[in-house]
């Protein structure tokens, strides 16, 4: 029977970018289950799932402006190194949580001078087109 909105469903899948790159997979792990429409997921994954029955693997494309959006020159921001609290030595690579009273934002350490730390506040795949495999497990 194939899976519609408010169904329950276990899938396995296995995320990869353009170049063949693994970004994110279930398998060796229990299987990721959600209830398809309630906007979890990318729409685009939940739109892959729905229609199918168990047992069925399909494979997906979901373009970057409909997956993190394109990437954005205007989500870099640079401090003064000051302003990074005092417990922290800043590196590159180093993912931090910014909060401003509610808000928090995600950002990615991508410089670090003498006197200033960059940081990007982009999602580590935005500007990607996402390839998924997924495969339904299971539906209730």
């Amino acid at each position: 029977m194939a899976v519609a909105d408010g169904a329950t469903v276990r899938v396995h899948y296995t995320g990869t970018l353009d170049n063949g790159t693994e970004f994110d997979s279930s398998r060796g792990r229990e299987p990721l289950e959600f209830t398809l429409g309630q906007g979890m997921l990318l729409p685009g994954f939940e739109a892959a799932v729905r229609g199918m029955n168990p047992g069925e693997t399909v494979t997906v494309t979901i373009p970057a402006e409909e997956a993190y959006g394109e990437y954005s020159e205007a989500l870099l921001m640079t401090v003064a190194a000051q302003q990074v609290p005092a417990h922290i030595s800043p590196e590159v690579g180093m993912r931090l949580q910014l909060s401003d009273g509610g808000n928090e934002l995600d950002v990615e350490i991508t410089e670090v001078t003498a006197g200033y730390v960059t940081l990007d506040a982009n999602h580590p795949l935005a500007g990607e087109d996402l390839t998924f495999s997924i495969e339904l497990l299971e539906a209730r």
